[in-house]
């Protein structure tokens, strides 16, 4: 029994290293903000090409 909640434990010890270390990378490099500006461009690129249909 208690092999098994060990083996669970470090299971989930490796689990919350991995997502640590991968959020490190995303911050370190700052690919955060570098997907946002990849989003804000293709929304953009939608937008810019739909007829303006607002009139005042």
């Amino acid at each position: 029994m208690k092999k098994g909640i060990g083996k669970l434990l470090f299971t989930l010890l490796k689990i919350l290293m991995f997502l640590t270390g991968i959020l490190f990378i995303v911050y370190f490099w700052n690919m955060d903000q570098k997907l946002m500006e990849w989003a804000y461009r293709r929304v953009n690129q939608i937008f810019d090409r739909k007829k303006e249909d607002i009139r005042f």
